[in-house]
């Protein structure tokens, strides 16, 4: 029953996992941008973070949304130069301010 319960908190944004979503959006978004810290080794490390960020954005977000952040999110740090892009913190944005279909 625990974890049906569960299940369905995490398919609807709350606002309980509202600024938690935030702050951890933020700290992702700046360590996919850590790796043009030192030269040279951003394209190396995006190998690695890209599935990383897919997996946790796609678990951060329950459903299509997460689905298709997921997918953004790997694209976006696999393909060289397009770091900038905060994905967490636009993803964040969409799910808590622009999209009002909650309730």
């Amino acid at each position: 029953m625990t974890k049906q319960i569960e299940f369905l908190e995490g398919s609807i944004p709350s606002d309980k996992n509202k600024y938690r979503n935030l702050i951890l959006g933020l700290v992702f978004d700046m360590i996919g941008n850590l790796s043009y810290i030192i030269p040279g080794v951003a394209e190396f490390t995006d190998i690695i973070w890209a599935p990383i960020s897919s997996f946790l954005i796609s678990r951060m977000y329950k459903g299509n949304v997460g689905k298709i952040a997921g997918v953004f999110s790997f694209i976006e740090e696999a393909l060289p130069g397009f770091d900038v892009i905060p994905t967490f913190t636009i993803t964040w944005f969409y799910t808590y301010v622009f999209n009002k279909n909650k309730n």
